[in-house]
Order: C-alpha cells, then structure tokens, then sequence
C-alpha cells in the first residue's frame, strides 16, 4: 500500500493543479480515501464523513469519485449485486481477492497477473487498455467463523 500521507498529497496536488476547490469536506475525503485498504463504496465512505460533517450531501462525495475516476486517480470495481467500490491506492488495474462471505477486498500482488496481461496482448493483438482480474473466495476471517 502507498503512505497514505504521500498519496493524500499526490491527490491534493492533482486537485489543485486543476483549480478544483478544496473544501473541508473534500479534504476529509481525500485524506480517507488515501488511507483505505479496504476498498469502500460511496456509501461507505458517506457513513464513515457524515457524522464529522452532518451537512454534507452524497453528492459531494459522488462528485469528487466522479471527479478523480476521470482523473485516473481511482479505481473502480463495478459489481452487479453490490454498490461499485472504489481503490485510490491503486488507481491503475491490478488483481482483487474477494470474499463471497463477508465482501472484502484485498489486493492481490501478483506478478503473474503483468506476465498475463503481455501474454494476452501478444496472442490476440490485441492493445490492452484496460482489464480486470478478480479472485472470488472465502477470506481467512470468515473461514475461522464459519
């Protein structure tokens, strides 16, 4: 994981690079977003800022999502039967373990995974703009429970 400190202040300067405004809201955000692992979803993050700023609306943090996707600051993993989560770790694609129990999601550092995506690109043709590599099982935590 990057220094959440570091990458606080990678998206800061990204931000004003670009005259966007940095509220107190925002700020907060960022600051969360650099230091999560766990890759939350807007909601969750609304949650965990609502109580600090009662004023704040979803569509800040919506927006500021939005905003730095576009940017290609984050990382979004759409999911069909869950809110889409979002990883600004890692904004650039790379594997995920998921558990099917409890919904985590871990990175998953794998050297495989550049081997294959070459690999693919190769045999295919292909020019690879994007992808995605998920792993679905049962995390260690909910196999302890279960």
């Amino acid at each position: 994981m990057t220094d959440p400190q570091i990458r606080y202040e990678e998206l800061l300067h990204k931000l004003r690079q670009r005259h966007y405004r940095l509220t107190p809201q925002r700020l907060a955000l960022l600051r969360l977003l650099a230091a999560s692992e766990n890759h939350p979803s807007a909601a969750q993050l609304y949650e965990q800022l609502k109580e600090q700023y009662p004023t704040m609306s979803f569509g800040t943090v919506y927006k500021t999502i939005s905003l730095l996707k576009e940017m290609g600051e984050i990382l979004e993993l759409g999911f069909s039967h869950d809110d889409n989560r979002y990883d600004a770790n890692k904004p650039q694609p790379h594997p995920h373990l998921i558990c099917i129990s409890c919904h985590k999601i871990m990175d998953a550092d794998l050297p495989v995974a550049q081997t294959m995506l070459n690999e693919v690109a190769s045999i295919s043709g292909y020019q690879i703009v994007n992808h995605r590599l998920d792993f679905y099982g049962i995390c260690p935590e909910c196999q302890r429970r279960g």
